[in-house]
């Protein structure tokens, strides 16, 4: 037999139009009563306010406390809903193993968001809260799941989010949640909007040819180490002052700042692996306060570029490499890092980090990774983490 008594409890439910007060006057109803409030939430969403409210209660009480809450209602002007019974167990159990799954889309529409819960049922998962994160730049939802097993909700979402053209992550919860992180972000088509040897390409007069060898070379038909060292040695000749031209050609990708700036102000690292070159980008990372990064060195040689890579190319394992050293120096656990990036050459540090981010990637990149992003707003891998953008407002972050 059971040593836990059968406990009395009443769910009351309040909705209506918003007014100042509405929260003290329905708990100032509930006061002459001996009851125990077990669990409360309120939701304002634009004038309309909805507060549910669980109590445990003496069951001889429960006709006069639904009475004075219909006298409650009048007053107010809302309508206010009851529902009395029996539970068993002296508590209520705090839900364990739950897990978040974050939407973004732009627009976010009924049909994803039915998807989404579908594929949660399907697999046995119960949809314990649904609530906004963010409303710019893109519209962020956040489901919070019990009893389902992330690595099997997590890819039947990845094909809801293909089908839907939303953006899907699925993380656990618990406190590691808030835990330091690493984000660790690709440079070109990432952390600016441009491929910067391109850019050197078009002062040499080879853009269309060095345009192609990366486009196979991100799209995994050919070894990034060898389809470097071709590019550049078509740079041969250059002047060294094209770096400080083209240095000044280079665009933050939307939201880069922001998401930057709010990780750091957060207590989290934010580091930098390249294929690029370290003569360009180095300023640029001075000024995000950027600390750990790796990339390829340009050899320089009576003040024009040689067409050759100084030293081991940082290709595809250089990065992963890179992510690990970088999370060894932050005391940051692996399952604590993020990896983002666009290429071919990014998939060995997506596969390595806890979390991998494919940003406007290729098939391949989006295949691979645990979540993607097709917004072209950096600072939406924020939303994927659980902080929302009052708090990223509230960081004072908000430098796109």
């Amino acid at each position: 037999m059971s040593n836990e008594k059968s406990q009395f409890t009443g769910l009351i439910l309040l909705s209506g139009v918003d007014t100042p007060g509405i929260t003290q006057a329905l708990f100032e109803a509930l006061s002459p009563f001996a009851i125990t409030v077990l669990d409360i939430e309120q939701v304002v969403a634009r004038d309309r306010v909805i507060l549910t409210v669980l109590i445990a209660l003496n069951p001889d009480h429960q006709s006069a406390i639904d009475e004075d809450l219909t006298a409650c209602a009048e007053r107010l002007g809302v309508d206010i809903a009851t529902s009395f019974q029996s539970q068993e167990g002296s508590t209520i159990a705090a839900k364990t193993g739950l897990m978040h799954v974050v939407a973004l889309g732009n627009p976010l529409n009924p049909s994803a968001i039915s998807a989404i819960a579908a594929e949660i049922a399907e697999h046995g998962g119960n949809i314990e809260r649904i609530h906004r994160t963010a409303s710019y730049p893109v519209t962020a939802i956040e489901f919070v799941v019990s009893e389902v097993d992330q690595d099997c909700l997590r890819p039947s979402l990845a094909t809801v989010a293909n089908s839907h053209s939303v953006d899907i992550a699925v993380s656990p919860g618990g406190l590691m949640r808030w835990a330091k992180k690493l984000v660790v972000m690709d440079v070109d088509s990432t952390l600016i909007q441009q491929e910067v040897i391109e850019l050197l390409g078009r002062r040499a007069g080879k853009e269309s040819e060095i345009k192609e060898i990366t486009d196979r070379a991100m799209r995994g038909e050919l070894d990034f180490e060898a389809s470097l060292r071709a590019r550049v040695s078509l740079l041969s000749d250059l002047p060294e002052g094209v770096i400080d031209e083209v240095r000044e050609e280079i665009l933050l990708t939307p939201g880069a700042r922001t998401l930057v700036a709010t990780l750091q102000k957060l207590g989290h690292s934010v580091a930098v692996v390249s294929g690029g070159f370290t003569a360009v980008i180095e300023p640029l990372l001075k000024d995000l306060g950027i600390t750990h990064y790796r990339a390829n060195t340009l050899e320089v040689m009576d003040g024009k570029l040689t067409g050759k890579i100084l030293g081991a190319v940082i290709d595809r394992a250089g990065k992963a490499t890179a992510l690990r050293e970088f999370a060894a120096l932050e005391g940051v656990s692996i399952e604590q890092t993020i990896a983002i990036g666009d290429g071919a050459n990014d998939l060995d540090m997506i596969a390595a980090a806890g979390l991998g981010i494919a940003f406007n990637a290729k098939p391949a990149v989006k295949a691979a990774a645990d979540s993607s992003l097709s917004a072209p707003y950096l600072d939406s891998v924020l939303y994927l983490l659980g902080i929302t953008r009052e708090e990223v407002e509230e960081a004072g972050a908000t430098r796109r």
